[in-house]
């Protein structure tokens, strides 16, 4: 299937040190990506709040959303796909980002999450809203609930050194806040449902994350 780009200039693969190219001449499709990304532990932040480049990640071996998706970036802009982010809002501000992928006209999109229900779709989706549209269950928990979406481009941000930076990457965090987010209206009986079945499942199971979704085969 042939994938679908504009037209845009990658770093040279020379910049990266050797374990960087190892790994990126290893994953060379969103699914072993994803696949990557669920292998690493989760950035709690416990110590200290991070917003890690793709190289800081793989020196540390972990990360959270934001993190994740910068990783596929870096990783999937050298096999053709453009760094493409996409934010989803959520009512209690805790927001999730993804990497935005397109392949064969449909949309698709790698991420790293503490649930399973909010890591990486199939390119399967006729236009982001329909992919957003996928996640609208699975982000519902005691607080979470989609309310708007934005989709940025790192090509953006120039220069900035979002790839190899030993610093934290704020800029690309505020770079997400500030842009423009379409509001998502969603059916407030659904949202009811899912929130009355995830306090259900959480005083059973309180130690497991739920995967009792529908959509589970358009999960990547």
């Amino acid at each position: 299937m042939k994938r679908e780009s504009a037209i845009y200039q990658a770093p040279d693969l020379s910049v990266f040190i050797a374990r960087e190219r190892r790994l990126i001449l290893r994953l060379r499709t969103p699914r072993l990506v994803q696949e990557f990304l669920r292998s690493l532990p989760y950035n709690f932040e416990t110590e200290a709040k991070s917003c890690a480049s793709f190289r800081r990640v793989l020196q540390r071996n972990c990360a959270h959303c934001l993190e994740g998706a910068l990783v596929a970036a870096t990783v999937l802009e050298q096999h053709g796909y453009p760094p493409l982010l996409l934010s989803l809002e959520s009512q209690d501000k805790l927001d999730h980002v993804l990497f935005l992928y397109r392949r064969g006209g449909r949309w698709g999109a790698v991420a790293r999450s503490r649930d399973p229900g909010l890591h990486g779709r199939k390119a399967v989706f006729r236009s982001v809203r329909h992919l957003v549209l996928s996640y609208v269950d699975a982000y519902v928990d005691s607080t979470g609930r989609i309310t708007g979406y934005g989709v940025g481009d790192l090509r953006t941000l120039g220069r900035y050194d979002w790839r190899f930076s030993e610093r934290n990457v704020w800029k690309v965090e505020n770079y997400l806040i500030e842009m423009p987010h379409k509001p998502l209206k969603t059916s407030d009986s659904r949202y009811q449902f899912f929130l009355n079945k995830y306090k259900e499942f959480k005083r059973r199971y309180p130690e497991e994350r739920p995967e009792y979704f529908e959509n589970r085969h358009q999960w990547l």
